[in-house]
């Protein structure tokens, strides 16, 4: 069983946070998109400022969208997206 999450960043949160991807451990209690936040925020000052407007960034676990109250486990793959408008 993989022991970390893989998180993918596209547009412009990619060119913020400065990489496309990464693999990251979870803490165990990370049980929610919402506390995975919250735990790279502690961590990494470039999170406090992309994500400190979370209703400004989609999100979808293992290619379902979600929202922060979304589970989360080892081995899941979480994408951040800007909103898309369309017309």
């Amino acid at each position: 069983m993989n022991d970390t999450v893989t998180v993918l960043y596209f547009a412009a949160l990619r060119e913020q946070v400065g990489r496309s991807s990464e693999a990251v451990a979870l803490a165990p209690d990370v049980l929610t998109v919402k506390d995975f936040l919250t735990m790279r925020r502690q961590e990494d000052a470039a999170f406090e400022a992309v994500f400190s407007q979370s209703s400004r960034v989609r999100v979808a676990v293992n290619k379902v969208i979600g929202d922060l109250s979304t589970p989360i486990q080892n081995g899941d793959e979480i994408a951040f997206f800007p909103p898309m408008t369309g017309g």
